[in-house]
């Protein structure tokens, strides 16, 4: 059970580590830092929204419209952040404790 653990905590450090990527890159290209015409560019930006696109669509059907504001991000990390806590206060039933 110890791996099962381990294993889940960390899908969801990846998962956390692909949404800031995906943030960061996003603000840079909104700020026009980065350009979606560089090749090596569009194909991470491309590959880091069909990995998280089917994370954030039932979270954005759930949302009310923002506008132009997208809180799907916000809500995912919210929910990360509750099942990491979960597991960290459950450890003993993973580990056997």
């Amino acid at each position: 059970m110890a791996t099962l653990y381990q294993a889940i905590d960390l899908i969801l450090s990846v998962l956390w580590f692909l949404m800031f990527a995906h943030i960061i890159m996003s603000w840079l290209i909104n700020f026009q830092v980065l350009n979606l015409r560089q090749p090596m560019v569009a194909t991470l930006w491309d590959g880091l929204n069909r990995l998280l696109e089917p994370i954030y669509a039932p979270v954005r059907r759930m949302l009310p419209d923002t506008g132009g504001l997208d809180l799907a991000p916000l809500v995912v990390f919210i929910i990360i952040i509750i099942i990491r806590t979960a597991l960290a206060n459950n450890a003993g039933f993973f580990l056997g404790y």
